[in-house]
């Protein structure tokens, strides 16, 4: 199966951040992402984890082995430099997933986040933990993570080793191993980032330095009693499942993610046949009606809602695509702008709404479900309508 075919599949299986290849062109064009909205400024640092007492999935040799990046509040930041967007070990992996954009003429590599690369940190704060798509690495979502830790909250983001490339410190980078597609193959990756999740939670309970002696930022106090969820694609369903096996995750929400290993033969999750008794929020694409109301796209969705036990919500985001809910929503008009290509070439991946609305439509709604669930002192289980409703 190729990786732009995957990119289609109703956020089942859903291919990695679209790319080019790095280049040293000088005349390369790049990109921005939008600033945080918060009040804080955003501080981020890399941990790399290894699980001694789990052998990885996909090399049983070896144990569990994987990097995770953190975004959270900081001050006195002036000091500390702006981390990059990716780094270069990644770059040559998403080289042969380009949409039509030549070879040589965007620069990967140099694009800053606005958060501050070991900053101290703000303050006693809730924590989110993050899952990307499937085969996707962890800094797609960064535009999300930099706003919501602009609001108060830390924000880990997780890469799947071996389902995706990773650099390690040092400069190694692990590939990801073939992934056919096939039920079997599909589940083991859930299995395997379900445990990731609940073990990069148990690591921070701990407060250990990581692999490499590393301690965490200075002032960075984890209230790891208020613990949210959220991912994309098939980082959604992690989230879900991830919930469905461990207590300690209040509030989750999927992002256009489908909450099943297989279609053909139909396999649904553990948590979309039984449900959650926690709040969980839906967030579809609208180029292809992803609702739990269009059970022809996606079974998944529909049968999740009918044992949904917790507080739920289905909202769409007008004018949306499948990659609408990561950083290439804002990062391909810019590029299209600069290379002369249509954005209509893209209308399947990001959809045909603004993006600048699309970013503070997802990330408002983002925060208000945290805020209500994570930060609230009580939060309430309310019975849902019944009916889809559109964002806001």
């Amino acid at each position: 199966m190729s990786r732009l075919k995957t990119l289609f599949m109703a956020g089942v299986v859903g291919a990695s951040l679209v790319v080019a290849a790095p280049t040293a062109n000088a005349a390369a064009v790049s990109f921005t992402l939008p600033s945080p909205t918060g009040q804080f400024p955003v501080g981020t640092t890399s941990l790399h984890l290894v699980d001694s007492g789990r052998a990885d999935p996909w090399k049983p040799d070896r144990r569990r082995e994987l990097m995770v990046s953190l975004w959270y509040p900081a001050r006195d930041t002036a000091r500390f430099p702006l981390a990059h967007w990716t780094t270069p070990g990644v770059v040559p992996y998403l080289e042969n997933l380009g949409l039509g954009i030549p070879k040589g003429t965007v620069d990967w590599t140099s694009p800053l986040t606005a958060a501050h690369v070991d900053a101290p940190a703000d303050g006693r704060r809730p924590v989110v933990l993050y899952s990307p798509g499937y085969g996707g690495p962890r800094f797609t979502a960064t535009a999300q993570a930099q706003d919501l830790a602009s609001h108060g909250y830390v924000v880990v983001t997780i890469d799947p080793t071996f389902e995706t490339a990773v650099e390690f410190p040092g400069g190694r980078v692990e590939q990801p191993e073939p992934q056919d597609g096939s039920p079997e193959t599909t589940k083991k990756a859930l299995d395997a980032r379900v445990a990731d999740a609940r073990f990069v939670l148990d690591a921070l309970c701990r407060r250990t330095p990581d692999a490499d002696g590393r301690p965490l930022p200075r002032g960075l106090n984890l209230d790891l009693g208020r613990v949210g969820m959220f991912g994309h694609s098939f980082g959604g369903f992690t989230t879900g499942e991830t919930m469905y096996r461990d207590r300690r995750i209040a509030a989750g929400m999927n992002l256009d993610g489908g909450m099943q290993t297989s279609t053909d033969p139909y396999i649904p999750g553990e948590v979309t046949k039984h449900g959650l008794n926690r709040p969980f929020l839906l967030m579809g694409n609208s180029t292809n009606n992803h609702s739990h109301t269009n059970p022809a796209f996606d079974r998944s969705w529909a049968d999740f809602w009918a044992v949904q036990r917790g507080w739920k919500r289905d909202v769409q985001l007008p004018g949306s695509a499948h990659y609408s809910f990561t950083d290439v929503q804002v990062i391909l008009p810019q590029l299209a702008a600069q290379l002369g290509i249509p954005v209509s070439t893209w209308a399947q991946v990001i959809g045909t709404g603004d993006p600048a609305t699309a970013l503070r439509t997802q990330n408002a709604t983002i925060r208000a479900f945290f805020d209500r669930f994570i930060l609230a002192a009580a939060p309430t289980f309310q019975a849902n309508d019944g009916s889809p409703h559109p964002v806001p």
